[in-house]
């Protein structure tokens, strides 16, 4: 397989969500190593592991996989002579503990797991290792009970460590005044007194350290300096045999090396394989039928990365047919179609179960290879249409007659004809290649090739055609209806311009008729002809069409079909054609009304107004405006 096919399909998400159902560091290592196999005998093998784990799952029994750690980075230091300490020690017996605990638990398991039992068989105890390291360490440190000798030595020390207190402590109490504070200190292994560094060289003993301040002298008094150099000898004796027996339990381990390797592996195989089993019962998954003949059945078969209210997918291919052209509409589905295919066909051959019925059948493949999205390339300035040829271009050397092919939109992103008749030039290449082909299209001369051709079959994703909205069903077996002459309908596109457009789709005759330049000229000086006898009175409510406003008739039409309007405060003319009459002046005011007021601003009538019953103000008014034009 290659990288390509693993990230369009997802596969590399879906081997992280399954490897971290690993309880240990191990598991998850042998994981990073696993690839889906082209092996049908591999991968019934490793299906039958996860069938097998899982009924253990369902059984409510778990492997004890409690305490077990990777000690593969151990393993390598005896490889190279170095010496374990006790608390790398504590981990190899922690590792060899799990080990003999998985060994009694799958030996139970011989009838509800009989591959699974049968791994302990290669898996070894090292019972007397581990009691051999129980012994000599406790609390991460070599017990005295280890060795007579080491319980020798450390028994004079601890006797050694007593008569120094006791000689310090006598010490600490007849110098109180030079003392800074009543404890007894450890620096560099020894027994020291606190000091005040004023008295520092008034004392009789070496100085050890001094305070980071300087305040405080560590001094080991003379009395105590031969009790001192004989502990010191002690404890290198102590070291000389916790190093004896450190190395030979370590020489142990080596001599079993190979052993405890196997156990190792066995382990990781294990933890892996429970992996595998976890995932399945979280997705209540299966294992399906597997042929390494190019047959693909899927029956309620559900994407293993979605969640949520999914789809199933029914699917088939390789039996009666070995090439099969999806259509239907955009963000309909067709894509996840490919992806739920080929992630399915991954996962079978990585061991996965997969969430389907139980009469599912999945194909092994040599080779899967997929075109999926949009692969422009700004790095190497190739074009969408340009990158899909380049990645077609490279997989027709490498596949066979046991290879699957993934195809989105084969041919777009080029003019159609062109674009059509070489996606059918291809999907031939791939068909006498003997390839199993799922491919998706718009293109309805790819639909017609594969309604001709007796081993293609076409498919189409269903919609709603009420509503336009997809349904995310695969009808295999039917060409889908154009959804562009659906979504015309709904959008109310003349009947017989939608018949026409069939029509073109069946037999591409199209209609070439010239028009009647002598009828089109006359039907414009027809419909230029005005045909308004529309007669304006003074006080009409009218539209002016240029400024789709209303105003109001002022003077009625000149010789030149010009009405005066009144607008905005303004009066503008306004030829009749441009005019729509709104209401009439009649039906708008009372019979003796005076339309000369609807002309006539509110400051203009008040002015009139106030003269007619003889304003004071109004009058002096008219004396200024007299004197001023005087």
């Amino acid at each position: 397989m290659n990288e390509n096919t693993f990230e369009k399909l997802e596969y590399n998400e879906l081997k992280e969500l399954v490897k971290s159902y690993c309880v240990s560091s191990l598991g998850k290592a042998l994981f990073d190593k696993q690839a889906p196999s082209s092996n049908l005998k591999v991968v019934e093998h490793r299906l039958k592991e996860t069938t097998e784990a899982r009924k253990i799952l369902d059984s409510g029994a778990k492997m004890p996989f409690m305490n077990v750690s990777n000690i593969d980075f151990l393993v390598d230091k005896v490889e190279k002579g170095i010496i374990l300490t006790a608390e790398e020690l504590v981990y190899v017996n922690d590792f060899l503990r799990g080990c003999r605990r998985i060994i009694d638990f799958m030996s139970t398991k011989e009838f509800l797991a009989p591959t699974l039992s049968s791994y302990v068989n290669s898996m070894t105890e090292l019972r007397s290792l581990e009691e051999e390291i129980s012994i000599a360490i406790k609390n991460n440190r070599v017990d005295s009970h280890a060795n007579k000798e080491l319980k020798r030595v450390r028994s004079f020390i601890d006797g050694n460590e007593m008569k120094i207190k006791d000689k310090l402590n006598k010490y600490i109490n007849s110098n109180k005044n030079y003392v800074q504070e009543g404890i007894i200190s450890v620096k560099n292994d020894r027994y020291t007194v606190p000091i005040k560094a004023s008295y520092k060289n008034q004392v009789n003993g070496t100085i050890i350290e001094l305070s980071s301040k300087g305040t405080t002298a560590y001094v080991e008094p003379s009395v105590v300096r031969k009790l001192s150099d004989e502990l010191e000898g002690l404890k290198a004796e102590e070291s000389m045999i916790e190093y004896q027996i450190l190395a030979t339990l370590t020489g142990i381990i080596n001599d079993n090396l190979h052993t405890i390797n196997i156990n190792i592996d066995l382990i990781a195989q294990y933890d892996m394989i429970n992996a595998r089993a976890r995932f399945s019962k979280s997705i209540d998954g299966i294992s399906p039928h597997i042929n390494d003949y190019g047959k693909i059945k899927l029956l309620d078969c559900k994407h293993p990365l979605l969640t949520g209210d999914i789809v199933p997918l029914d699917f088939d291919i390789g039996k009666d047919y070995r090439s099969l052209v999806i259509t239907g509409p955009n963000a309909g589905g067709k894509t996840i179609v490919l992806k739920t295919i080929g992630l399915i066909t991954l996962a079978t051959m990585s061991g996965f179960h997969i969430s389907a019925s139980e009469d599912t059948e999945v194909a092994v493949f040599d080779q899967i290879f997929v075109d999926l999205g949009d692969n422009q390339s700004l790095e190497n300035a190739l074009s969408t249409f340009s990158s899909h040829m380049k990645n077609l271009s490279d997989i027709l050397p490498k596949a066979n007659n046991n290879t699957l092919l993934l195809f989105d939109e084969i041919g777009s992103g080029t003019e159609p004809n062109e674009g059509a008749a070489l996606a059918i030039a291809l999907l031939e290449e791939f068909y006498h290649k003997g390839c199993i082909t799922v491919a998706t299209t718009h293109y309805g001369e790819i639909k017609r090739y594969s309604e001709m051709h007796s081993d293609f079959m076409n498919a189409a994703m269903q919609f709603n055609q009420e509503t336009l909205e997809p349904l995310f069903q695969l009808q295999i077996g039917k060409s889908g209806d154009s959804n562009a002459l659906w979504i015309s309908r709904k959008m109310k596109v003349p009947e017989h311009v939608l018949t026409r457009a069939e029509k073109y789709m069946v037999d591409k005759e199209y209609g070439l008729e010239v028009l009647d330049q002598n009828k089109v000229k006359k039907e414009k000086i027809i419909e230029t002809t005005p045909t308004d006898t529309t007669l304006y009175e003074k006080g009409d409510r009218v539209k002016l069409l240029d400024y789709n406003d209303f105003g109001l008739v002022y003077e009625l039409q000149d010789k030149f079909s010009n009405v005066t309007v009144y607008y905005q405060n303004e009066m503008i003319d306004v030829n009749k054609k441009r005019l729509k009459l709104e209401q009439k002046a009649k039906d708008l005011y009372p019979d003796d009304y005076d339309l000369d007021a609807l002309f006539t601003d509110y400051q203009t009538r008040k002015w009139q107004h106030d003269i007619e019953r003889g304003s004071k103000k109004a009058l002096r008014k008219i004396e200024k405006e007299i004197k001023k034009n005087k």
